[in-house]
């Protein structure tokens, strides 16, 4: 099982065995995975800030669009909950008993729910672009109403291309052309019905009950304007994640700061990790 998943996933684990002296690797392990509509790519600018210390491990969701969509079962993937499966396995097929987990978007929801199940795997949690819920509650700011999200579904079923051309300068933000390009060439990758369908996932999750049993310390990195995650719920998570919490807030725009401003991420992260 865990070598078919390593191989179906795209797993990569740099650093992983020995040093260059040949003696036994004490580095310490930290994972990077990817949000909806990329691949492990997205982590190519950030990776040489950490390779020089860390073993890193990086891995493809099973809806990315590098992965075999054979792979994908619409019956097993219905809830976060077979995500964090496979984050598991993963992590027992390569023998980690530690690790920092940064995980932007929908990863990191998926890391929570693993930090809960596995607490002893993971000494810290970032956070990058995480959210709960994203649809507003009575006093709760998710950031969309479930009329514009249906109005998402409807414009990803009818176009998909399209669909794509208009919500990627949307979701990056900032004014990074290449950042752009980037982030539509991944989303272009998926198929649009496992796009779709786990859009739908996405969207209709709804996370907040569960936060006070994380108790690994969290760092949440949220970009000052993110037209996906409003400030607010950088907040939210703050006072109701159960650990040892901290909020860290980037000077710059849109939901793939990893794209966008890896330089500024990196210092961030390596303040994270230093803490």
């Amino acid at each position: 099982m865990g070598n078919i998943l390593l191989e179906a996933l795209n797993v990569r684990d740099i650093n992983s065995t020995t040093t260059s002296s040949g003696a036994a690797n004490t580095r310490k392990v930290l994972v990077l995975a990817h949000g909806f509509g990329t691949d492990q790519s997205a982590w190519q600018r950030i990776l040489p800030y950490f390779t020089p210390t860390h073993r890193v491990i990086l891995y493809d969701l099973v809806c990315a669009g590098s992965v075999n969509p054979d792979y994908f079962d619409f019956n097993r993937y219905t809830t976060l909950d077979s995500y964090v499966d496979d984050l598991l396995n993963i992590l027992s097929a390569l023998n980690v008993d530690r690790c920092v987990y940064v995980g932007h978007s929908v990863s990191a929801m998926i890391g929570i729910l693993a930090s809960i199940r596995r607490p002893d795997l993971f000494s810290k949690l970032v956070l990058v672009g995480a959210s709960p819920r994203f649809l507003n509650d009575q006093d709760y700011h998710g950031g969309f109403e479930q009329e514009e999200i249906e109005k998402v579904f409807m414009a990803m079923e009818a176009n998909y291309e399209a669909w794509v051309n208009g919500f990627a300068p949307l979701a990056v933000g900032a004014d990074v052309p290449a950042a752009v390009r980037e982030f539509s060439r991944t989303l272009f990758n998926m198929r649009p019905d496992i796009s779709l369908f786990v859009s739908r996932t996405v969207f209709n999750s709804d996370l907040r009950g569960i936060l006070g049993l994380v108790k690994v310390p969290c760092c949440i990195i949220q970009t000052a304007k993110d037209v996906s995650v409003p400030l607010a719920v950088a907040n939210y998570l703050k006072n109701h994640l159960g650990g040892k919490n901290t909020v860290e807030i980037l000077n710059t725009e849109g939901h793939l700061p990893h794209l966008s401003a890896p330089a500024l991420l990196a210092q961030v992260l390596r303040r994270a990790l230093s803490r």
